[in-house]
């Protein structure tokens, strides 16, 4: 997967990026999360998640008895784009086929979109982050119905840190599913 998205010519980031940022963590993991795409400290390092917002996730993940070594993390777009704008829709939309194969092979129980673009985009929904996190979804990964959630950035809980209170309600609610409390989905 990783050779494919090397040798991959479909998005004009690549060309802008330093690096492919491919994934972080357990490739057999439950949890999958997918962010949008990567920062300047990803970029420089080649691992999603290693800045002050990765930071963040780790003591997000350290608060409900997680950490990277039992989840698996990825972003919808594998390149940074210039500036650390948000990826448009059609870089968004080419990436799209490999951020749903490398769901498709992990295969975690459970997937939670960090941010509107992973969820908008996965998830098929066009409302807000803030209307929709918190509220398992299905996703659709071929045959199988993944329970998903959406759930705040850890870059927005950075600029906006009353909002972490809507984000420890989610990562509780993440605990409940894995320790076996069947999420009702949407």
């Amino acid at each position: 997967m990783r050779a494919a998205l090397d040798a991959f010519q479909g998005c004009a980031l690549k060309t802008t990026a330093t690096q492919l940022v491919f994934e972080d963590g357990a490739r057999k993991a439950r949890v999958h999360l997918v962010g949008e795409a990567p920062g300047a400290d990803e970029d420089r390092e080649g691992r999603p998640f290693v800045g002050r917002a990765g930071q963040l996730l780790d003591k997000m993940l350290a608060s409900i008895g997680l950490d990277r070594t039992q989840v698996y993390i990825s972003n919808v777009v594998p390149w940074r784009p210039p500036g650390n704008r948000t990826p448009s829709p059609l870089e968004v939309a080419a990436c799209l086929p490999f951020t749903r194969r490398q769901i498709e092979l992990v295969g975690a129980e459970f997937v939670v979109c960090l941010g509107a673009p992973s969820m908008q985009a996965l998830l098929e929904i066009k409302d807000g982050i803030l209307k929709t996190r918190g509220r398992w979804m299905a996703y659709r990964d071929g045959g199988r119905q993944v329970p998903a959630m959406a759930m705040l950035h850890p870059a927005y809980l950075l600029r906006q840190p009353l909002q972490k209170r809507l984000a420890w309600r989610d990562l509780r609610a993440l605990r409940r599913a894995l320790d076996g409390e069947a999420p009702d989905l949407a």
